[in-house]
């Protein structure tokens, strides 16, 4: 249990990080019609199962057009 204390402090900005990266996100997807590569339904999905940074940033990279 003591453990868990340690790293609670570590931990919980990098969840909030996190949950706010995939919020923008999954506001971008549903906000704008064009995507660099793949649909809306495509990048939902990537987001949402690659939920730990690693959906988000590939959206970012990879998916989102440039305005």
């Amino acid at each position: 249990m003591d453990n868990i204390m340690e790293v609670l402090p570590f931990l919980i900005p990098l969840a909030i990080v996190q949950f706010a990266l995939l919020g923008y996100t999954l506001y971008h997807i549903l906000t704008h019609k064009h995507y660099r590569r793949g649909n809306r339904t495509l990048w939902l999905v990537v987001a949402i199962i690659g939920m730990e940074f690693i959906g988000p940033i590939l959206y970012f990279l990879l998916g989102k057009e440039d305005d």
